[in-house]
Protein backbone atom coordinates (compact mmCIF):
# COMPACT_ATOMS: atom_id res chain seq x y z
CA UNK A 1 0.00 0.00 0.00
CA UNK A 2 1.15 3.54 -0.76
CA UNK A 3 1.66 6.15 1.99
CA UNK A 4 -1.17 8.51 2.88
CA UNK A 5 -1.63 11.39 0.46
CA UNK A 6 -0.93 14.93 1.61
CA UNK A 7 -2.03 18.31 0.30
CA UNK A 8 1.56 19.54 -0.13
CA UNK A 9 4.92 18.10 -1.16
CA UNK A 10 7.49 16.67 1.23
CA UNK A 11 9.77 19.63 0.48
CA UNK A 12 7.15 22.04 1.82
CA UNK A 13 6.61 19.90 4.91
CA UNK A 14 10.36 20.07 5.58
CA UNK A 15 10.66 23.82 4.97
CA UNK A 16 7.65 24.57 7.19
CA UNK A 17 9.89 23.71 10.14
CA UNK A 18 11.61 27.09 9.66
CA UNK A 19 9.54 29.83 11.37
CA UNK A 20 7.92 32.05 8.75
CA UNK A 21 9.04 35.33 10.31
CA UNK A 22 12.71 34.38 10.69
CA UNK A 23 14.14 34.70 7.16
CA UNK A 24 12.57 38.14 6.41
CA UNK A 25 13.75 39.41 9.81
CA UNK A 26 17.35 38.28 9.27
CA UNK A 27 17.33 39.56 5.70
CA UNK A 28 16.51 43.02 7.04
CA UNK A 29 19.13 42.82 9.80
CA UNK A 30 21.90 41.85 7.35
CA UNK A 31 20.69 44.18 4.55
CA UNK A 32 20.13 41.22 2.27
CA UNK A 33 16.63 42.38 1.32
CA UNK A 34 18.14 45.44 -0.41
CA UNK A 35 19.96 43.15 -2.85
CA UNK A 36 16.95 40.94 -3.58
CA UNK A 37 15.68 41.99 -6.97
CA UNK A 38 15.62 38.73 -8.90
CA UNK A 39 15.41 36.21 -6.05
CA UNK A 40 13.89 36.75 -2.61
CA UNK A 41 15.81 35.80 0.55
CA UNK A 42 13.32 33.01 1.23
CA UNK A 43 13.67 31.59 -2.30
CA UNK A 44 17.44 31.74 -1.86
CA UNK A 45 17.30 29.72 1.37
CA UNK A 46 14.85 27.19 -0.12
CA UNK A 47 17.12 26.72 -3.16
CA UNK A 48 20.19 26.00 -1.03
CA UNK A 49 18.33 23.64 1.30
CA UNK A 50 16.95 21.82 -1.75
CA UNK A 51 20.50 21.53 -3.10
CA UNK A 52 21.44 19.71 0.11
CA UNK A 53 18.40 17.43 0.14
CA UNK A 54 18.67 16.53 -3.55
CA UNK A 55 22.49 16.27 -3.65
CA UNK A 56 22.58 18.78 -6.50
CA UNK A 57 25.90 18.80 -8.36
CA UNK A 58 25.77 22.25 -9.93
CA UNK A 59 23.84 25.50 -10.24
CA UNK A 60 22.10 24.19 -13.36
CA UNK A 61 21.07 21.07 -11.45
CA UNK A 62 19.37 23.19 -8.77
CA UNK A 63 17.77 25.77 -11.05
CA UNK A 64 16.48 23.35 -13.69
CA UNK A 65 14.91 21.05 -11.14
CA UNK A 66 13.20 23.90 -9.28
CA UNK A 67 11.96 25.40 -12.57
CA UNK A 68 10.46 22.04 -13.60
CA UNK A 69 8.53 21.96 -10.31
CA UNK A 70 7.77 25.69 -10.11
CA UNK A 71 4.08 25.20 -9.30
CA UNK A 72 4.87 22.89 -6.37
CA UNK A 73 7.69 25.22 -5.30
CA UNK A 74 5.30 28.19 -5.17
CA UNK A 75 3.35 26.45 -2.39
CA UNK A 76 6.49 26.68 -0.22
CA UNK A 77 5.55 30.18 1.00
CA UNK A 78 5.55 31.58 -2.53
CA UNK A 79 9.13 30.56 -3.33
CA UNK A 80 10.19 31.00 -6.95
CA UNK A 81 12.87 29.16 -8.97
CA UNK A 82 16.05 31.23 -9.42
CA UNK A 83 18.01 31.63 -12.62
CA UNK A 84 21.52 30.24 -12.75
CA UNK A 85 23.14 33.68 -12.76
CA UNK A 86 20.74 34.94 -10.09
CA UNK A 87 21.58 32.12 -7.66
CA UNK A 88 25.31 32.45 -8.36
CA UNK A 89 25.20 36.20 -7.75
CA UNK A 90 23.18 35.76 -4.52
CA UNK A 91 25.74 33.29 -3.14
CA UNK A 92 28.57 35.65 -3.98
CA UNK A 93 27.11 38.99 -2.83
CA UNK A 94 24.65 38.36 0.00
CA UNK A 95 26.13 38.36 3.48
CA UNK A 96 26.70 34.75 4.61
CA UNK A 97 26.36 35.86 8.23
CA UNK A 98 22.62 35.66 7.60
CA UNK A 99 22.91 31.90 6.99
CA UNK A 100 24.93 31.54 10.20
CA UNK A 101 22.37 33.46 12.27
CA UNK A 102 19.54 31.51 10.65
CA UNK A 103 21.12 28.23 11.71
CA UNK A 104 21.56 29.28 15.35
CA UNK A 105 18.11 30.84 15.68
CA UNK A 106 16.38 27.81 14.15
CA UNK A 107 18.29 25.56 16.54
CA UNK A 108 17.33 27.77 19.49
CA UNK A 109 13.69 27.72 18.31
CA UNK A 110 13.70 23.90 18.35
CA UNK A 111 15.22 23.79 21.83
CA UNK A 112 12.55 26.21 23.09
CA UNK A 113 9.79 24.30 21.32
CA UNK A 114 10.98 20.95 22.63
CA UNK A 115 13.50 21.11 25.51
CA UNK A 116 14.22 17.38 25.19
CA UNK A 117 15.33 17.72 21.55
CA UNK A 118 18.51 15.67 21.13
CA UNK A 119 18.41 14.13 24.61
CA UNK A 120 17.46 10.65 23.41
CA UNK A 121 20.26 10.21 20.90
CA UNK A 122 22.53 7.19 21.28
CA UNK A 123 25.04 8.09 18.61
CA UNK A 124 27.98 7.37 20.90
CA UNK A 125 28.69 6.51 24.51
CA UNK A 126 29.26 9.18 27.15
CA UNK A 127 30.27 8.15 30.70
CA UNK A 128 26.98 8.10 32.64
CA UNK A 129 28.48 9.49 35.83
CA UNK A 130 29.18 12.83 34.12
CA UNK A 131 25.93 14.78 34.30
CA UNK A 132 27.54 18.15 33.58
CA UNK A 133 27.89 19.58 30.06
CA UNK A 134 30.62 17.92 27.98
CA UNK A 135 31.93 19.97 25.04
CA UNK A 136 33.68 18.12 22.22
CA UNK A 137 35.95 20.32 20.09
CA UNK A 138 37.40 19.37 16.72
CA UNK A 139 37.55 20.46 13.09
CA UNK A 140 37.00 18.93 9.68
CA UNK A 141 38.75 19.93 6.46
CA UNK A 142 36.61 20.49 3.38
CA UNK A 143 38.65 20.12 0.22
CA UNK A 144 38.20 22.78 -2.44
CA UNK A 145 39.60 23.52 -5.91
CA UNK A 146 42.87 25.45 -5.52
CA UNK A 147 42.82 26.92 -9.02
CA UNK A 148 39.53 28.74 -8.39
CA UNK A 149 39.74 29.57 -4.67
CA UNK A 150 42.79 31.68 -3.86
CA UNK A 151 41.24 32.77 -0.55
CA UNK A 152 41.42 29.17 0.72
CA UNK A 153 44.99 28.32 -0.30
CA UNK A 154 46.08 25.62 2.13
CA UNK A 155 49.23 24.32 0.52
CA UNK A 156 51.01 24.94 -2.75
CA UNK A 157 48.54 22.98 -4.88
CA UNK A 158 45.68 22.55 -2.44
CA UNK A 159 42.83 24.66 -1.14
CA UNK A 160 40.56 23.91 1.78
CA UNK A 161 38.07 25.38 4.20
CA UNK A 162 37.74 24.26 7.81
CA UNK A 163 34.69 23.88 9.97
CA UNK A 164 35.65 24.11 13.66
CA UNK A 165 32.92 22.72 15.85
CA UNK A 166 32.03 22.60 19.55
CA UNK A 167 29.52 19.79 20.01
CA UNK A 168 27.37 18.92 23.02
CA UNK A 169 28.23 15.31 23.83
CA UNK A 170 24.82 14.57 25.38
CA UNK A 171 22.53 16.05 22.70
CA UNK A 172 24.82 15.55 19.68
CA UNK A 173 23.98 19.13 18.63
CA UNK A 174 26.39 22.00 17.83
CA UNK A 175 27.00 24.66 20.49
CA UNK A 176 29.44 26.75 18.45
CA UNK A 177 30.82 26.59 14.91
CA UNK A 178 33.44 28.52 12.99
CA UNK A 179 33.81 28.29 9.20
CA UNK A 180 36.93 29.78 7.65
CA UNK A 181 40.00 29.04 5.54
CA UNK A 182 42.29 26.19 6.61
CA UNK A 183 45.35 28.45 6.62
CA UNK A 184 45.45 28.93 10.39
CA UNK A 185 46.45 26.25 12.89
CA UNK A 186 43.74 24.74 15.09
CA UNK A 187 45.33 26.10 18.28
CA UNK A 188 44.75 29.67 17.02
CA UNK A 189 40.99 29.06 16.95
CA UNK A 190 40.82 27.45 20.41
CA UNK A 191 40.15 30.73 22.25
CA UNK A 192 37.12 31.60 20.11
CA UNK A 193 35.78 28.04 20.21
CA UNK A 194 35.90 27.85 24.02
CA UNK A 195 34.79 31.42 24.76
CA UNK A 196 31.22 30.40 25.66
CA UNK A 197 32.08 27.49 27.97
CA UNK A 198 30.87 28.08 31.52
CA UNK A 199 32.59 27.24 34.83
CA UNK A 200 32.10 23.60 35.83
CA UNK A 201 31.69 22.37 32.25
CA UNK A 202 34.08 19.94 30.55
CA UNK A 203 35.84 20.46 27.23
CA UNK A 204 37.57 17.63 25.37
CA UNK A 205 39.82 18.33 22.38
CA UNK A 206 42.68 16.84 20.42
CA UNK A 207 46.30 17.87 20.95
CA UNK A 208 46.14 20.07 17.84
CA UNK A 209 44.16 22.60 19.94
CA UNK A 210 46.69 22.69 22.78
CA UNK A 211 47.94 26.17 23.66
CA UNK A 212 49.29 26.26 27.22
CA UNK A 213 48.32 29.89 27.80
CA UNK A 214 44.76 29.04 26.73
CA UNK A 215 44.71 25.95 28.97
CA UNK A 216 45.75 28.14 31.89
CA UNK A 217 42.92 30.58 31.09
CA UNK A 218 40.40 27.72 31.07
CA UNK A 219 41.75 26.54 34.41
CA UNK A 220 41.35 30.02 35.90
CA UNK A 221 37.77 30.16 34.59
CA UNK A 222 36.89 26.89 36.37
CA UNK A 223 36.56 24.86 33.16
CA UNK A 224 37.77 21.26 33.23
CA UNK A 225 39.75 20.27 30.14
CA UNK A 226 40.90 16.88 28.84
CA UNK A 227 43.29 16.33 25.94
CA UNK A 228 46.17 14.22 24.70
CA UNK A 229 49.75 15.11 25.57
CA UNK A 230 51.94 16.49 22.82
CA UNK A 231 54.82 14.25 21.75
CA UNK A 232 57.37 17.00 22.43
CA UNK A 233 55.97 18.05 25.81
CA UNK A 234 58.78 18.59 28.33
CA UNK A 235 57.81 18.08 31.96
CA UNK A 236 58.89 16.81 35.36
CA UNK A 237 56.90 14.55 37.67
CA UNK A 238 55.91 16.24 40.94
CA UNK A 239 53.75 13.53 42.50
CA UNK A 240 52.84 9.99 41.54
CA UNK A 241 49.41 8.63 42.36
CA UNK A 242 48.53 5.06 43.21
CA UNK A 243 47.53 2.90 40.28
CA UNK A 244 45.51 -0.29 40.68
CA UNK A 245 47.12 -3.46 39.44
CA UNK A 246 45.81 -5.42 36.45
CA UNK A 247 44.30 -2.34 34.79
CA UNK A 248 45.09 -0.50 31.59
CA UNK A 249 46.44 2.50 33.55
CA UNK A 250 50.25 2.55 33.52
CA UNK A 251 50.90 5.93 35.14
CA UNK A 252 48.94 8.59 36.99
CA UNK A 253 51.05 11.57 38.02
CA UNK A 254 50.94 15.30 38.72
CA UNK A 255 53.45 17.14 36.54
CA UNK A 256 54.82 20.60 35.80
CA UNK A 257 56.11 21.87 32.50
CA UNK A 258 59.86 22.55 32.24
CA UNK A 259 60.15 24.47 28.99
CA UNK A 260 60.77 28.16 29.62
CA UNK A 261 57.94 29.47 27.42
CA UNK A 262 55.58 26.65 28.37
CA UNK A 263 56.23 27.22 32.09
CA UNK A 264 55.47 30.93 31.70
CA UNK A 265 52.23 30.07 29.93
CA UNK A 266 51.13 27.39 32.44
CA UNK A 267 52.89 27.64 35.80
CA UNK A 268 50.61 25.31 37.76
CA UNK A 269 50.70 21.53 37.92
CA UNK A 270 48.27 19.29 36.05
CA UNK A 271 47.72 15.59 35.57
CA UNK A 272 49.35 13.13 33.18
CA UNK A 273 47.80 9.69 32.65
CA UNK A 274 49.49 7.00 30.58
CA UNK A 275 47.20 4.14 29.58
CA UNK A 276 46.86 1.32 27.10
CA UNK A 277 43.89 1.80 24.80
CA UNK A 278 42.53 -0.27 21.95
CA UNK A 279 42.59 1.34 18.49
CA UNK A 280 41.34 -0.68 15.51
CA UNK A 281 41.79 -3.90 17.47
CA UNK A 282 45.39 -3.09 18.50
CA UNK A 283 46.62 -2.10 21.95
CA UNK A 284 48.33 1.29 21.89
CA UNK A 285 49.97 3.32 24.64
CA UNK A 286 48.63 6.89 24.89
CA UNK A 287 49.11 9.83 27.25
CA UNK A 288 46.28 12.09 28.42
CA UNK A 289 46.45 15.38 30.32
CA UNK A 290 43.80 17.16 32.42
CA UNK A 291 43.51 19.86 35.07
CA UNK A 292 41.10 17.80 37.20
CA UNK A 293 42.75 16.18 40.21
CA UNK A 294 39.75 14.25 41.55
CA UNK A 295 38.37 12.06 38.77
CA UNK A 296 39.53 8.49 38.40
CA UNK A 297 42.19 7.86 35.77
CA UNK A 298 39.85 5.49 33.92
CA UNK A 299 37.20 8.22 33.75
CA UNK A 300 39.68 10.57 32.07
CA UNK A 301 40.37 7.93 29.42
CA UNK A 302 36.64 7.38 28.87
CA UNK A 303 36.06 11.12 28.51
CA UNK A 304 38.65 11.39 25.78
CA UNK A 305 37.21 8.29 24.13
CA UNK A 306 33.84 10.08 23.91
CA UNK A 307 35.55 12.64 21.64
CA UNK A 308 35.04 10.12 18.84
CA UNK A 309 31.44 11.34 18.79
CA UNK A 310 32.40 14.55 16.99
CA UNK A 311 34.39 12.52 14.43
CA UNK A 312 31.21 10.52 13.77
CA UNK A 313 29.29 13.80 13.50
CA UNK A 314 31.59 15.11 10.76
CA UNK A 315 31.50 11.75 8.99
CA UNK A 316 27.70 11.84 9.08
CA UNK A 317 27.62 15.34 7.59
CA UNK A 318 30.02 14.55 4.77
CA UNK A 319 28.38 11.24 3.85
CA UNK A 320 24.80 12.50 3.72
CA UNK A 321 24.84 16.23 2.92
CA UNK A 322 26.34 17.99 -0.07
CA UNK A 323 29.78 19.16 1.05
CA UNK A 324 31.85 17.83 -1.84
CA UNK A 325 30.47 19.74 -4.84
CA UNK A 326 30.16 23.49 -4.33
CA UNK A 327 27.85 25.91 -6.12
CA UNK A 328 30.27 28.84 -5.93
CA UNK A 329 33.98 29.53 -5.68
CA UNK A 330 34.05 32.64 -3.45
CA UNK A 331 34.51 32.49 0.30
CA UNK A 332 31.01 33.89 0.81
CA UNK A 333 29.43 31.23 -1.42
CA UNK A 334 31.24 28.42 0.39
CA UNK A 335 30.10 29.77 3.76
CA UNK A 336 26.49 29.95 2.50
CA UNK A 337 26.63 26.30 1.48
CA UNK A 338 28.28 25.02 4.67
CA UNK A 339 25.89 26.88 6.98
CA UNK A 340 22.92 25.72 4.90
CA UNK A 341 24.18 22.15 5.19
CA UNK A 342 24.24 22.50 8.98
CA UNK A 343 20.76 24.04 8.88
CA UNK A 344 19.44 21.13 6.81
CA UNK A 345 20.99 18.67 9.24
CA UNK A 346 19.28 20.27 12.25
CA UNK A 347 15.91 20.44 10.48
CA UNK A 348 16.06 16.74 9.61
CA UNK A 349 17.22 15.84 13.11
CA UNK A 350 14.22 17.71 14.55
CA UNK A 351 11.76 16.01 12.19
CA UNK A 352 13.26 12.63 13.08
CA UNK A 353 12.99 13.43 16.79
CA UNK A 354 9.37 14.55 16.57
CA UNK A 355 8.46 11.40 14.63
CA UNK A 356 10.38 9.14 17.04
CA UNK A 357 12.60 7.82 14.29
CA UNK A 358 14.59 4.79 15.52
CA UNK A 359 16.84 4.29 12.51
CA UNK A 360 20.10 5.97 11.54
CA UNK A 361 20.38 9.51 10.19
CA UNK A 362 21.69 8.39 6.74
CA UNK A 363 18.67 6.10 6.39
CA UNK A 364 16.35 8.95 7.40
CA UNK A 365 17.99 11.25 4.86
CA UNK A 366 17.52 8.79 1.98
CA UNK A 367 13.84 8.31 2.88
CA UNK A 368 13.17 12.07 2.76
CA UNK A 369 15.28 12.57 -0.36
CA UNK A 370 13.35 9.92 -2.26
CA UNK A 371 9.95 11.64 -1.84
CA UNK A 372 10.86 15.35 -2.04
CA UNK A 373 8.35 16.18 -4.79
CA UNK A 374 5.74 13.60 -3.80
CA UNK A 375 2.57 14.64 -2.01
CA UNK A 376 2.85 12.07 0.76
CA UNK A 377 2.27 12.58 4.44
CA UNK A 378 5.84 12.62 5.76
CA UNK A 379 4.92 11.13 9.13
CA UNK A 380 3.26 8.19 7.39
CA UNK A 381 6.25 7.68 5.07
CA UNK A 382 8.63 7.56 8.03
CA UNK A 383 6.40 5.11 9.90
CA UNK A 384 6.49 2.73 6.92
CA UNK A 385 10.26 2.95 6.34
CA UNK A 386 11.69 1.93 9.69
CA UNK A 387 14.47 -0.51 10.46
CA UNK A 388 14.24 -4.29 10.36
CA UNK A 389 13.08 -4.56 13.97
CA UNK A 390 9.92 -2.63 13.12
CA UNK A 391 8.37 -5.51 11.20
CA UNK A 392 5.32 -6.93 12.94
CA UNK A 393 5.26 -10.55 14.02
CA UNK A 394 2.31 -12.93 13.70
CA UNK A 395 1.13 -14.29 17.03
CA UNK A 396 -0.98 -17.42 17.12
CA UNK A 397 -4.20 -17.17 19.12
CA UNK A 398 -6.25 -20.11 20.48
CA UNK A 399 -9.38 -19.15 18.48
CA UNK A 400 -7.42 -19.59 15.25
CA UNK A 401 -7.50 -23.35 15.80
CA UNK A 402 -11.28 -23.53 15.24
CA UNK A 403 -13.46 -22.98 12.21
CA UNK A 404 -16.19 -20.31 12.49
CA UNK A 405 -19.42 -21.76 13.89
CA UNK A 406 -17.81 -25.02 15.00
CA UNK A 407 -16.90 -25.61 18.66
Amino acid sequence: MKPTKHKFTTLKQVMDNIPGYLVPKLATEHSVDKKSRSISPWSHVVSLVYAQLAHALSLNDVCDSLRNHSSALFTVRRATPPSRNGLSHANKVRNADMAEDLFWQVLEHYKTLCPKFGSSTKAFKVPRRFKRVINLVDSTTIKLVSGCMDWAKHRRRKAAAKCHMRLDAHSYLPRFALVKSAKSHDSQEAIELCAGIQAGEIVVFDKAYIDYSHLFTLNQRGVFWVSRAKDNMRYKSVKKRKVKKNTNILLDAEIKLTGLKALNDYSQRFRLIRAIVEINGKSTEMEFITNNMEWAAGSICELYKSRWGIESFFKQLKQTLQLSDFLGYSENAVRWQIWTALLTYVILRFIAFMNRWKGSFPRFFTVVRGVLWNRFHLENVLARCGTANRHTRMVNQPYQLYLPGIL
